[in-house]
């Protein structure tokens, strides 16, 4: 297995192996099908030549500080976008801070600015439609012509499509807040997931005969609010677990303005409070809704996970 670097600066690369380094270049919110066209042709050209695979990203997101009014909301948060950058055979993830100043560089500027902190960069991996430099004034026609001056290959990857539509990152949040998990887990090109320890709740779960293990997790971009079908695992688990989740602001049973995900597992569950699970999406069933009572939440409930058994069958 290679050896694997994270930096959080290109100003604070230091101790890489002395082998060539073929990056790829971008946001890569989310590590999508798309994103991965760009990544996987940077690894197989170090594997070809014994080389590095690295990743230069970026955060948080260029529009907190272009549109800080309305920054976009990131699907994934950076430890995670790094763990699946290396999940995917990276060997070095550079998340590099977007400030006022690096945003600043001109884009004739950028490639020795890489070089500067990158002497063994041998070549770069973008998307087409990538941009870069103080304006977005860079494309990939100025980047193979700097990359000629500067003894760095361009490689430019073409965007991919899914039912005759670009996969982008855009496309997937739209997906997530309007409850189109299936469709979002066919972008992604695995299945969406939330995580976070488990913590003791108020037992309302458990009271209603249907027990629920409470998962603080708090993402960025926030899924539809609803009722899901999941799957979750653990370390306690040797296999994953099928569940029921309610993601929301719980309106039957309390005022909240935090919404909270809130799994019912359908056989024994292993997990309890303290254990660290990972909660993946496969469906949406239902929008989340306010009961006139809690026995009528409760008649709900048992038909969600009627639902979800039914799902789970094919």
């Amino acid at each position: 297995m290679a050896q694997q670097f994270q930096v959080s600066q290109l100003c604070d690369v230091v101790g890489l192996p002395g082998r060539p380094l073929h990056l790829a270049i971008g946001m890569f919110d989310g590590v999508h099908l798309g994103h991965r066209a760009v990544i996987d042709a940077a690894i197989q050209s170090a594997r070809r030549s014994g080389g590095l695979a690295g990743v230069l990203t970026f955060w948080p997101h260029p529009s907190t500080l272009f549109r800080p009014e309305a920054p976009t909301r990131l699907i994934v948060s950076p430890t995670v976008k790094t763990r699946l950058l290396i999940a995917a055979g990276v060997d070095v993830v550079i998340t590099q801070e977007f400030t006022k100043d690096f945003a600043q560089i001109e884009a004739e500027a950028f490639l020795p600015h890489l070089k500067r902190f990158l002497p063994r960069l041998t070549s770069v991996y973008v998307g087409e439609n990538w941009r870069f430099g103080h304006g977005r004034r860079g494309d990939i026609h100025m980047l193979v012509a700097e990359g000629r001056k500067h003894d760095v290959a361009v490689i430019s990857a073409e965007r991919i499509n899914l039912n005759g539509e670009p996969i982008s990152s855009t496309r997937i949040r739209e997906c997530l807040q309007a409850g189109r998990i299936e469709e979002a887990n066919a972008l992604l090109g695995y299945t969406y997931f939330a995580e976070g320890v488990v913590t003791p709740g108020k037992s309302l779960g458990r009271d209603l005969g249907f027990p629920t293990l409470n998962v603080p997790w708090e993402p960025e971009l926030q899924p539809k609010y609803g009722v899901y079908v999941v799957q979750v695992s653990g370390a306690k688990s040797a296999g994953k677990y099928a569940g029921v989740a309610n993601y929301g602001l719980r309106p039957t049973v309390e005022s909240s303005n935090e919404p909270r995900l809130e799994v019912h597992v359908l056989g024994p569950c292993p997990f309890a409070g303290g254990d660290r699970v990972q909660v993946e999406w496969l469906t949406f069933l239902r929008p989340e809704l306010k009961f006139g009572s809690v026995q009528e939440l409760t008649s709900q409930i048992a038909l969600d996970r009627a639902q979800a058994e039914s799902f789970l069958r094919g």
